[in-house]
């Protein structure tokens, strides 16, 4: 390995965020694919660190019609117990006199209420019954509404759903010199406007006898585009001035090389910012490689692209 191999020139920014412990210790990867950090803050309990409403509106689409609908149930099978604990007279018209005939009853007749649908067969009888109904009535007008306003802020929350390549490729890119690239593409039928990317190359380095992480920036053939129609090939090219000149695929996997991916967009239905992240360490990155064609042409020259493919690679002979 070379000099300048062995010591990439340090450029801005030499922290993320991650802090000095961070980057001087962890050698496993700081970011992962799905764009989640590989690290764990410890030492906070369970309801300091709890945000239901961040929870909903962040879990996936079926987490959220289950847990809605498991609230439902409990809370109307909480409130059928409580008229069963009114005695068997509570309710005008049940018909049940079995325990589980007076808790069918109960829970019915807690549905009907806490909907306001109210169909008029069991009405509550006695002080106790009636408080019971005064309660759930303000607890399901509550609820609906909390969970309406949860539903819009889920609808009206921009996000971005790009994907990336499962891999990246060190290819040949212009004649002598090769380039790091990896693809990305938007996945949505929305539009995506002023995408921009930052790569940033992250290795391990010995220094005075302490393992030190650099960071170091990479220039990008172009690190902005206007438009993202179908699909985005970004590319670093590894000229004279990049940090991987000299490097070849021992190298990274000796410092434990990781790409560390943000991509920004401007998201054309909310017209607000959208983010995506990622990252790829030395063993995501294939050398010799260069990503297959995506794109489809149709008789009446309509141009499309293929993401099934977007990971596709072939072999190619010398990088140059």
């Amino acid at each position: 390995m070379s000099e300048q191999a062995a010591n990439p020139p340090q450029e801005e920014p030499q922290d993320l965020g991650f802090g000095s412990k961070v980057s001087r210790r962890a050698r496993l990867r700081l970011l992962n694919q799905d764009g989640t950090f590989n690290v764990r803050r410890e030492g906070v309990s369970a309801l300091e660190s709890l945000s239901l409403y961040h929870a909903m509106v962040t879990m996936a689409w079926p987490k959220f019609y289950l847990r809605i609908l498991g609230l439902y149930f409990a809370l109307n099978t909480l409130f059928s117990f409580g008229y069963m604990l009114c005695g068997p007279g509570s309710l005008n018209g049940a018909e049940g006199t079995t325990l589980l005939g007076r808790f069918q009853d109960g829970f019915f007749f807690s549905v009907h209420t806490f909907t306001t649908v109210g169909y008029g067969h069991l009405t509550p009888n006695g002080v106790g019954p009636n408080l019971l109904v005064t309660i759930e009535t303000f607890v399901g007008l509550v609820g609906f509404a909390m969970a309406a306003g949860l539903m819009i802020a889920r609808f009206t929350r921009p996000t971005a759903k790009i994907r990336f390549s499962k891999v990246a490729v060190i290819a040949p890119y212009r004649e002598g010199v090769p380039g790091f690239e990896f693809r990305i593409a938007n996945v949505r039928k929305n539009q995506l406007l002023e995408v921009e990317a930052r790569v940033i190359f992250s290795w391990m380095e010995a220094e005075n006898g302490k393992t030190l992480r650099r960071f170091s920036e990479l220039k990008l053939e172009r690190s902005k585009v206007t438009f993202l129609p179908l699909h985005w090939v970004i590319v670093h090219p590894i000229d004279e001035a990049s940090p991987l000149k000299g490097l070849d695929q021992e190298d990274l996997e000796k410092c434990h090389a990781e790409f560390l991916i943000n991509i920004t967009a401007i998201d054309d239905i909310h017209s607000q910012t959208v983010h995506a992240r990622s990252s790829y360490t030395y063993e995501e990155v294939l050398w010799g490689t260069r990503f297959a064609d995506l794109f489809r042409y149709s008789e009446g020259g309509l141009v499309s692209v293929d993401l099934r493919r977007l990971s596709d690679v072939e072999q190619v002979g010398e990088l140059g």
